[in-house]
C-alpha cells in the first residue's frame, strides 16, 4: 500500500474559523484600498468620454456646415446630423453620425445655435444634470475642451 492510499485514522485537516476570519479581513482591507482608486478612474473615464463625444459631434457639425453652408438650427438640433432636416434647409445633406450619442450619465447632449460663445455650442451638464458644478458635476462643452 502506497503512502497516498493509507487511511488516516483521525480527522482531516481543514481551515479554522480564525484562519477564515483573517482571510476575510485581508480581502476587506484590499477592497477598501482598491475601491476608491477604481471609482476615481470611472469618474475620469466618464469625463474623458464626454469630451471625446463632444469632439466627434463638433467634427460632424463642421462637416455639415461645409456641405450646407450653415450649422443646424437649435430647433433642428443634433438630430440633423443623423436624419435629413429637409431638402429646403440642407440641400447637400449626408449622414454625419450613425446616431446621436448620450452622455456618460445617459442624458442627451445639449445643442444651441448660435451659442453663447460662438456659432454653436454642444455641451453636457455633467453627472448631476444641472448647470455649473465641479469635478464630475461640471459642465463640459465645446468652450472648455482641452
Amino acid at each position: 500500500m502506497s503512502s497516498s492510499q493509507r487511511v488516516t485514522g483521525g480527522r482531516e485537516r481543514g481551515f479554522t474559523l480564525i484562519e477564515i476570519m483573517v482571510v476575510v479581513v485581508i480581502i476587506g482591507l484590499l477592497a477598501a484600498i482598491v475601491a476608491p482608486n477604481l471609482i476615481g478612474n470611472i469618474d475620469r473615464a466618464a469625463v474623458t468620454r464626454a469630451r471625446a463625444d463632444i469632439r466627434t459631434i463638433d467634427n460632424a457639425l463642421n462637416l455639415y456646415r461645409l456641405d450646407n453652408f450653415r450649422y443646424p438650427s437649435t430647433d433642428e438640433g443634433l438630430e440633423a446630423l443623423v436624419t435629413n432636416p429637409g431638402e429646403a434647409s440642407a440641400a447637400n445633406w449626408k449622414q454625419y453620425l450613425r446616431s446621436v450619442p448620450t452622455d456618460p450619465w445617459n442624458n442627451e447632449y445639449q445643442y444651441a445655435s448660435p451659442g453663447r460663445q460662438g456659432d454653436y455650442e454642444v455641451f453636457t451638464l455633467g453627472a448631476n444634470g444641472q448647470e455649473g458644478g465641479e469635478g464630475i458635476d461640471a459642465d463640459i462643452g465645446t468652450w472648455n475642451l482641452d
